[in-house]
């Protein structure tokens, strides 16, 4: 799980794993934590965001069969910056058989971009040989988290 910094990757994570919200800080490194949902079993490795540490994601990717992307879709000035990093990101070598869920988070607030905003600005639609769906979600309250996850799983399990 991947995103800019303060995207809300962290509380996802514990949302998923806890059902609760949690108090976080920057995450410098990653978090790591096997989620359970209908029967798989997610290992979810939540890698920090900040700018000089992006460059660490990619020692992640390794066996990565699905990447979830979190963007804040309440921070307009950065959603291109967004786009340039999914973008790098799924130029990798590692990343060409994985499937892309994107979380368009922080849904909540007043004048959070919609998914189909989401999805231009991020130029998903240009994604031609990646599978990939967007999800509309909220990281505090969990809504969207699960029918996230119910794509991931249906689509891993059509691989199998």
């Amino acid at each position: 799980m991947v995103g800019l910094d303060a995207a809300g990757k962290t509380t996802i994570l514990y949302k998923l794993k806890l059902g609760e919200i949690v108090t976080t800080i920057p995450t410098i490194g990653f978090n790591v934590e096997t989620v359970e949902y209908k029967n798989i079993s997610f290992t979810v490795w939540d890698v920090g965001g900040q700018d000089k540490i992006r460059p660490l994601w990619r020692h992640y990717f390794q066996n990565t069969q699905g990447i979830i992307f979190v963007v804040d879709s309440n921070d307009r000035e950065r959603v291109s910056e967004a786009r340039e990093e999914l973008q790098r990101m799924l130029n990798e070598d590692e990343l060409r058989d994985a499937l892309l869920l994107v979380f368009a988070n922080k849904q909540d607030l007043p004048n959070a971009m919609n998914a189909a905003e989401i999805t231009d600005k991020l130029g998903l639609h240009g994604l031609r040989q990646r599978t990939w769906y967007i999800q509309a979600a909220c990281a505090t309250s969990g809504d969207g988290l699960y029918e996230g996850l119910e794509w991931l799983s249906t689509n891993l399990k059509r691989r199998v």
